[in-house]
């Protein structure tokens, strides 16, 4: 059962907080605070093409033993790479992942025409940079008793931004309760 708590800020604001403590007798108990817990571990996706793909599944099979071993907490997921990203969106259409694709290909020109310095590592290569830049290489989802507590229509995407697509490292890190 959720118990309703009211606190007052410094400005008297008072706010209410939905809280998974079940037990006001013992909030103030030290016996009855469980020690927080890390894991961490580093998971390699196999190289996907070019585009957004929804890897939820993968990640949830890769840490779902450790996972399950959390009541509350974070989940915090690290791309260890410049040229994709990772997002939260929807997991059930993938017209959706098409029209995303779509949208930063328009948004972002690449080829001989675009207005790019950077080129060593070829015409894909920049454009990349700023899409991994737009969508960024990290998330943040919130642990509810053993499970990732997202939307039903989210997931996470890799979005992979190069042609010649590589194998990708996430580093995923769990704490909590």
């Amino acid at each position: 059962m959720m118990q309703v708590s009211s606190i007052c800020l410094a400005a008297n604001v008072r706010v209410r907080l939905k809280s998974l403590h079940t037990n006001p007798a013992t909030i103030n108990d030290p016996a009855s605070i469980a020690a927080p817990k890390w894991s961490q571990k580093t998971i390699t996706l196999p190289p996907l093409k070019r585009g957004c793909h929804l890897v939820t599944s993968k990640i949830v099979k890769e840490v779902g033993q450790e996972l399950s071993g959390f009541k509350c907490g974070l989940a915090h997921l690290f791309l260890h790479h410049t040229s994709a990203s990772l997002t939260i969106n929807e997991n059930y259409d993938y017209d959706v992942r098409d029209d995303t694709e779509t949208f930063l290909n328009q948004i972002v020109p690449e080829g001989p025409s675009a207005p790019w310095k950077h080129t060593l590592e070829g015409p894909d290569d920049m454009p990349a940079h700023i899409k991994s830049s737009m969508f960024g290489c990290s998330l943040t989802i919130p642990i509810t008793n053993g499970k990732l507590n997202m939307g039903t229509w989210q997931g996470i995407w890799l979005c992979e931004h190069r042609d010649y697509p590589t194998p990708r490292t996430v580093v995923v890190t769990l704490n909590g309760i």
